[in-house]
């Protein structure tokens, strides 16, 4: 059996493009901090990490603009 890797995924590709046309606003500061909360009073460590990292992103960006 040969195997080639990485195995393309057209559907892939085109699912980046698409993101890349489309604008998405982006979460209020308050709305991350409190699924910040939220993901911390349940234990969940990613949650809490991911949430930490929008929030972080969030304000840096409400600085520059």
């Amino acid at each position: 059996m040969t195997a080639r890797w990485p195995v393309r995924r057209p559907t892939e590709h085109a699912a980046l493009r698409a993101v890349c046309r489309s604008a998405r606003p982006t979460p209020s500061v308050p709305a991350l901090m409190a699924a910040l909360l939220v993901a911390s009073e349940q234990g969940d460590r990613e949650g809490v990490c991911l949430a930490a990292h929008r929030v972080v992103r969030a304000a840096s960006s409400k600085e520059t603009t």
